[in-house]
C-alpha cells in the first residue's frame, strides 16, 4: 500500500508503539486519527507533531473496549479525513500479577485486559470494516505480543489476551480477504512507560538481565515495532500472519529471567 494520501486510525497512539506507528505514518503522507483512553495529553501532543509534519490529524478519545465508542470513533476519522485505509490496534492494559498468584486475579481483572486487548481489536476491526471497503479495501494490524506464544508475561489474562489476538488476526485475515489485510506483530521487552511502571525499582535489571540472554543483545525499542508494522502495512501479499518482533527471545535460552 503507497500511504501517501491515505487515513489511518491508531488506538492508543500517544504513546509507546501507538505513537512511533503514527509519527512513521505521518512521514509518509498518512493522516492519523491518534486514539487514546486517559493519555490525553500525550495524545494531542502527539497530534500536533503529525500536522507539523503535513498531514491531518486529531486525538480522539474512546474506550476500545466500547462498542458504540469504536463505532463513533471510525465514523470521527471518515468526517475528518474523507476516507479510512489503515488500522491499528495498539491501544493494551495489564495488571502485573505474578503467575502463581491465582488468588489475585479477579473477575474484573480478566474482563478489563480481555476487554480492552482482545474485544477491542474485535470492535475496532469491525467498525472499520465498511469505511476501509469505501475506500477500496485496507490494512489491520494487532499489537500482540510474544507473551501469547509463551505463556509468560505481567499476567495470566494478558498472556491469554495475546494468544487470542493472535487466533483473532487469522479468523479476521479469513472473514475481511480479499480487500482487507489483516496481519500482527507480537513484541519481546519494549523499554518505555509501560514496564517501567508495572516493574518499578526491578525494572532496569530486568532489562539489563535480557539484554545479556537475546540472541540480538537487546530489547525492543517502540521504534523498531513501528517499523515492523509499516513493514506489514506495505507487503500487499501478506495477511493473517504476526511477525515476531523480539530480538530472539522466543528463541532465547529459557532462564528466570524470562520465565517470569
Amino acid at each position: 500500500m503507497d500511504l501517501q494520501g491515505k487515513a489511518a486510525v491508531i488506538t492508543g497512539g500517544g504513546t509507546g508503539v501507538g505513537r512511533a506507528t503514527a509519527v512513521e505514518l505521518a512521514r509518509r503522507g498518512c493522516s492519523v486519527l491518534v486514539n487514546y483512553s486517559r493519555s490525553q495529553s500525550e495524545a494531542e501532543a502527539t497530534a500536533a507533531e503529525l500536522q507539523s509534519l503535513g498531514v491531518k490529524s486529531l486525538a480522539y478519545q474512546a474506550d476500545v473496549a466500547d462498542d458504540a465508542a469504536c463505532r463513533a470513533m471510525m465514523a470521527a476519522a471518515v468526517e475528518a479525513f474523507g476516507r479510512l485505509d489503515v488500522l491499528v490496534c495498539s491501544a493494551g492494559t495489564t495488571e502485573f500479577v505474578p503467575h502463581d498468584d491465582l488468588e489475585q486475579l479477579t473477575d474484573e481483572m480478566w474482563q478489563r485486559i480481555l476487554g480492552v486487548n482482545l474485544l477491542g481489536p474485535f470492535h475496532a476491526a469491525r467498525a472499520a470494516k465498511e469505511p476501509m471497503l469505501a475506500s477500496g479495501g485496507g490494512v489491520i494490524i494487532n499489537v500482540s505480543s510474544v507473551a501469547g506464544r509463551l505463556g509468560a508475561g505481567s499476567s495470566i489474562p494478558y498472556c491469554c489476551s495475546k494468544g487470542g489476538l493472535d487466533t483473532l488476526t487469522i479468523s479476521l485475515a479469513r472473514a475481511l480477504g480479499p480487500r482487507i489485510r489483516v496481519n500482527g506483530v507480537a513484541p519481546g521487552f519494549i523499554t518505555g512507560r509501560w514496564l517501567q511502571a508495572g516493574l518499578g525499582r526491578t525494572y532496569e535489571r530486568a532489562k539489563k538481565s535480557f539484554e545479556e540472554t537475546l540472541p540480538l543483545a537487546r530489547v525492543c525499542e517502540p521504534e523498531d515495532v513501528a517499523a515492523a508494522i509499516l513493514g506489514l502495512t506495505q507487503a500487499d501479499l501478506i495477511t493473517g500472519q504476526t511477525l515476531v518482533v523480539d530480538g530472539g527471545m522466543t528463541v532465547a535460552k529459557w532462564n528466570a529471567s524470562i520465565r517470569r
